[in-house]
């Protein structure tokens, strides 16, 4: 666990580090142009706590001995994960459609910055899930294996969290 609170705390100072920058450079800017969110962003949003919802009811079904139940929702929150990496991708390319790019003005730039580092951090969360369900589905998931279960969906709300944060901060201060 002491591993996990260490990369919380450092992915924190990261994002915190970034949301300063992000209000210092809106609040000194005359160039800032809000810049509308794409539409699959609330979708994205929606898998991202559906995932979460199911990650947590793996969790449960683990401790009360329902592997198979555990399986299936571990599973389908896996999936929703590499939907939301899929569904970021498509915002992005509904940017570029509309012709809104890095270079486009700041809020533009913070706006791929922060959905990048955000997308790196659920790379490595997928990359736990998947660990797990492999290993679940092996049927190797012994009382030893279950830690990672619960680091990779502590991890994984972390970054459900912050992905709400994110949406916040798009929606307050865009």
């Amino acid at each position: 666990m002491t591993g996990l609170m260490v990369l919380l705390a450092a992915t924190t100072m990261a994002f915190a580090a970034f949301t300063s920058a992000f209000v210092v450079r809106r609040g000194i800017s005359n160039d800032w142009v809000a810049m509308p969110l794409p539409r699959i962003v609330w979708a994205n949003t929606a898998g991202l706590l559906l995932s979460s919802l199911l990650l947590e009811l793996a969790r449960r079904s683990l401790k009360t001995g329902r592997r198979t139940a555990f399986n299936r929702y571990w599973t389908a929150g896996t999936v929703l994960g590499a939907l939301f990496l899929l569904g970021q991708a498509f915002a992005w390319r509904e940017l570029y459609a509309a012709g809104i790019f890095v270079a486009t003005n700041p809020s533009s730039s913070f706006f791929y910055l922060l959905t990048a580092a955000h997308g790196l951090h659920i790379l490595g969360g997928l990359t736990a899930l998947v660990y797990v369900d492999v290993q679940a589905l092996r049927l190797r998931l012994g009382p030893g294996k279950r830690t990672a279960v619960d680091v990779s969906a502590m991890f994984w709300h972390f970054v459900d969290g912050l992905w709400l944060f994110l949406m916040a901060l798009f929606l307050v201060w865009g």
